[in-house]
């Protein structure tokens, strides 16, 4: 039954714009994080068809690696452990020679949770789960399996799904010991300072003033 309404899925149109690369900015705020157990699971992996087959254990290397990217001590050093878990439930890989009729997009559904390190307790109540496509670019709409090879799409699929995650979490500041109001200061105060970065690239650089230019002296008869 799973798999019936999965494969369903795959052929809608995901409207979704895919991720844009945002580790070189400043970490999403969320109070004294910082990453304690890093934890993939791909026991129960399901394929869809139609899809290039991968190891499970390549998901939970994408996956984690996605997870250590965006949450690891690169980006957050707080004081406060939080483990996260994530179970990949079920994936499709477009593969290279189907007809641009077809287009198959690649897809990942991951079941994430969360838990509090130095009180052993989980923070959702239920596992969150996600599905997650690559997103609409101009590789994608023609189908990923004719412009990227597997680990390429697994990349993209796992940093799609792990900004799910963040996204996820923002919405729960009372687990960063964090109120609505001190998130939507902290999100505002980052996101002047993403910007500002973005101008100063944008800025032509400063060159040497040119000397101005000799008065010409009148004319003399």
């Amino acid at each position: 039954m799973f798999l019936r309404s999965f494969a369903l899925c795959l052929g809608l149109l995901s409207l979704a714009a895919c991720a844009t690369n945002d580790l070189a900015e400043p970490p999403a705020p969320l109070g004294d994080f910082a990453l304690g157990l890093n934890i993939a699971v791909a026991d129960n992996i399901q394929m869809v068809p139609i899809s290039r087959p991968a190891e499970p254990k390549d998901w939970e290397a994408a996956i984690k690696k996605a997870v250590d990217d965006r949450f690891g001590a690169t980006r957050y050093q707080g004081s406060k452990l939080y483990n996260i878990g994530i179970n990949i439930d079920a994936y499709a890989l477009a593969p290279p020679g189907i007809p641009l009729v077809a287009s198959p997009k690649s897809v990942v559904v991951i079941t994430a949770n969360i838990w509090d390190d130095a009180a052993r307790k989980k923070l959702n109540e239920e596992g969150k789960q996600f599905t997650v496509f690559e997103g609409l670019s101009g590789d994608t709409l023609v189908g990923s399996g004719l412009t990227k090879s597997k680990q390429q799409q697994m990349d993209t699929l796992a940093f799609n799904a792990v900004k799910r995650v963040e996204d996820w979490l923002l919405e729960h500041p009372e687990w960063f010991g964090m109120t609505p109001e001190q998130l939507k200061a902290a999100l505002e105060a980052r996101a002047a300072k993403v910007a500002a970065a973005k101008k100063t690239r944008a800025a032509p650089p400063a060159g040497p003033v040119a000397p101005a230019a000799p008065a010409t002296p009148p004319a003399t008869n």
